[in-house]
């Protein structure tokens, strides 16, 4: 599928630049690649939902240097969408003290539900940062709830390419395009809220909408 329009190589320059600016705007040395829910999904080794109880600054015991030390979060485990395989519970989830190593500030007074999406480390414990799917659980969609279920998982075969002028197209059968930024001028529009990319039974792949349609088709942007 293609973009029939054509942004002049400066203004394409411009736009790029200006969504890299503001990604970084996040924290100053800290800066992340556009993801769609789904690609944080499924480039994380663990995915929950918790209520964070409790946090204190933990440091490596060999270590007096400021920029070792983490925020340890005490969680209370609500759910396990991924990583099952690697842990059966969760006490804690740890992330930098500092935004520009990006360490991600999460409210600790256990009133708030989150999505935690993030890695393990070798010694078992869980990271989590800036750049992982982290979003507190009233914030979700309804079909970004549903997709944590299995539509995520069933898609991380599929590539999600990010389209950030036009022309834009797919370069393989398992690749969606996705085209917020082109449409909204954000990476949280109709796409990232309501859809994911699932492979079909002939191995391409499409997004599939689970929620209600969305007030601007981006599927009609192909040339005809």
């Amino acid at each position: 599928m293609t973009m029939g329009l054509l942004v002049p190589g400066r203004a394409a320059l411009a736009l790029v630049l200006a969504l890299s600016l503001g990604l970084q705007e996040r924290a100053e040395s800290c800066s992340c690649s556009p993801a769609h829910p789904q690609q944080q999904f499924c480039n994380s080794e663990i995915v929950i939902r918790a209520k964070i109880s409790g946090e204190k600054i933990v440091s490596p015991s060999n270590s007096s240097s400021p920029y070792l030390k983490m925020i340890q979060y005490e969680i209370k485990l609500i759910k396990m969408f991924k990583g099952f395989e690697k842990v059966k519970d969760i006490q804690y989830v740890y992330t930098p003290v500092f935004s520009s190593l990006c360490g991600v500030k999460l409210d600790s007074s256990n009133k708030v539900q989150y999505l935690l999406s993030g890695s393990m480390w070798s010694d078992g414990k869980v990271s989590i940062g800036l750049c992982d799917f982290i979003e507190p659980w009233d914030n979700l969609s309804m079909s970004q709830k549903k997709n944590l279920n299995y539509r995520y998982q069933m898609g991380c075969d599929c590539k999600i390419a990010t389209c950030y002028t036009v022309p834009c197209s797919t370069t393989t059968d398992n690749e969606c395009l996705w085209t917020d930024w082109l449409l909204d001028n954000s990476l949280s529009g109709d796409q990232a809220r309501q859809f994911a990319c699932i492979k079909r039974s002939d191995g391409s792949c499409s997004w599939y909408r689970g929620g209600p349609p969305p007030e601007k088709d981006f599927m009609d942007m192909s040339d005809p």
